[in-house]
């Protein structure tokens, strides 16, 4: 992944159709999933934020192309290692036993 803020800048508004000056975070992965880059505009400049793994690979969505909404937790759990779309699921019960 070679892009840069203002590569990433342009795919966030261009490819993706977003407004970069929002109050969000934009994470791109590489194809290997061992690097991740982060985008966000901080009041007055752009921000880019990248983590590469050393071992191991980031739990990145399969479809390349897809555009997700995730948690501030979320986020903290794929930097971790952690696939918060495999959590286990809840389970509701009516009587104990």
């Amino acid at each position: 992944m070679r892009k840069s803020i203002n590569g990433l800048g342009g795919i966030v508004q261009n490819d993706l159709r977003l407004n970069p000056y929002e109050q969000s975070l934009f994470a791109f992965g590489n194809r290997r999933k061992d690097l991740v880059k982060i985008l966000y505009w901080d009041r007055n400049g752009f921000c880019l934020w990248q983590k590469r793994l050393e071992r191991d690979r980031f739990p990145w969505p399969q479809d390349e192309q897809a555009v997700m909404e995730i948690t501030a937790d979320q986020l903290n759990w794929l930097l971790n290692g952690i696939d918060f779309r495999r959590a286990h699921s809840t389970l509701h019960y009516t009587k104990f036993g």
